[in-house]
C-alpha cells in the first residue's frame, strides 16, 4: 500500500540539493522524450572540424541555458507561495530535463563537453528564482516569461548560426524553441508580471556574459 507523506521544508531543501547535484554533474539526466536528433540520419563526418567545434560551442551555450532554467525553476518552487505555482515550476523543470539530456547527448556526439562554469551559473540562477518566489508569485511567473523570451531569441539565432548540414543539432534546437515559447506563454497566462525595460536590459547583459563564456569553456 502506498503512503502519501507531506514533505516538510527540510524535505524540499534536501530534494532540491539532490536535483542541483544531478543537474550540475551532467551525464545523469534522463529524458522522458526521445531526442529529436535521433530522427536524423546525418553523419558527423559531414561536418568539418571547424563546423563541429562551432556547433559544439552553440550546444554548450544551450546546455548552460538549460542548467540555469533548472536552477531558476527549482529556486522558485522552493519559495513559491501558491501550491499551483509551485507545481507549475516543478513541471516546467521536468520538461527542461529533456533539453538537458538532449544537449548532453549531442555534445558527446560532437566529442565535446559541458561548460565548467555551470556550477556558477546554477547558483546565480537559483538565487534569482528563490528571490522572485519570495517577492511574490506574479514576480516569479514574470521572471519565467521574461527569461524564456530571451531564450527563444537565442535559440532562433542559433538556428541561423548552426551549420546547415548539422541536422541533429538543428532538430534539437527547433524543438527546444517550441517548448520554451510554450513556457513563456503559460507563465504570462498564469498572471506573470511584465518586467520593465531596464530590468530586461540587465537580464540581457547577464545572458550575453553567459553566452560568451559558455561558448568557449
Amino acid at each position: 500500500m502506498t503512503v502519501n507523506r507531506h514533505l516538510s521544508g527540510l524535505d524540499h531543501v534536501l530534494t532540491g540539493f539532490d536535483k542541483a547535484l544531478r543537474t550540475i554533474s551532467a551525464k545523469n539526466t534522463v529524458a522522458q522524450r526521445k531526442s529529436p536528433a535521433r530522427e536524423s540520419v546525418a553523419d558527423e563526418s559531414d561536418l568539418s572540424e571547424q563546423e563541429a567545434r562551432h556547433a559544439a560551442g552553440l550546444m554548450r551555450v544551450n546546455h548552460t541555458g538549460e542548467v540555469m532554467a533548472q536552477a531558476l525553476y527549482q529556486g522558485q518552487a522552493l519559495t513559491a507561495k501558491l501550491p499551483t505555482v509551485r507545481e507549475q515550476m516543478e513541471e516546467a523543470a521536468r520538461e527542461e530535463e529533456d533539453h538537458l539530456a538532449w544537449c548532453e547527448e549531442r555534445l558527446q556526439q560532437l566529442d565535446s563537453q559541458t561548460s565548467v562554469l555551470n556550477p556558477l551559473w546554477y547558483g546565480l540562477s537559483f538565487g534569482m528564482g528563490a528571490a522572485a518566489g519570495l517577492a511574490g508569485d506574479k514576480y516569479s511567473l514574470g521572471l519565467v516569461a521574461a527569461i524564456e523570451d530571451q531564450v527563444c531569441e537565442h535559440l532562433q539565432s542559433h538556428l541561423e548560426k548552426l551549420p546547415a548540414q548539422d541536422e541533429k543539432s538543428r532538430a534539437i534546437v527547433a524543438q527546444m524553441l517550441v517548448d520554451e515559447a510554450q513556457h513563456s506563454q503559460t507563465a504570462q497566462a498564469a498572471g506573470g508580471l511584465r518586467f520593465p525595460e531596464p530590468v530586461k536590459k540587465g537580464m540581457t547583459l547577464l545572458s550575453k556574459l553567459m553566452t560568451e563564456t559558455s561558448y568557449r569553456v
